[in-house]
């Protein structure tokens, strides 16, 4: 899948528009996405993720990257040897677009 376009809370990938945060797995996309704390990534809100295990995870913060991520997190990634990005989602789009794995996932925020 690819993210063809991004805007403050808009994203559109592979020719479908979302207005709510959206997670990109290889063949599904997931949206809305729904943290318990919105401002916060926590375990719990990517525990579908971490269950696929992709090789790469790119972790778009918001378009003025307001998104927090909990170092558990971080921890979590580190430990099942996941590369991790974490950026605005407007660079996070770029940098997602830019992996060359079939197992990438992106998980963006669109708003703030």
């Amino acid at each position: 899948m690819k993210i063809e376009k991004y805007a403050f809370g808009r994203m559109t990938v592979s020719g479908s528009t979302f207005t709510s945060d959206v997670v990109i797995f290889p063949e599904r996309i997931r949206s809305p996405w729904w943290r318990e704390e919105g401002h916060l990534l926590q375990l719990k809100d990517i525990e579908d993720i971490l269950e696929y295990r992709p090789e790469a995870l790119v972790i778009g913060t918001g378009y003025y990257g307001q998104m927090r991520v909990d170092p558990e997190v971080i921890e979590k990634l580190r430990d099942l040897n996941i590369d991790y990005y974490i950026q605005d989602s407007r660079k996070g789009m770029d940098i997602y677009n830019s992996l060359d794995t079939e197992r990438k996932v992106g998980a963006f925020h669109l708003t703030c």
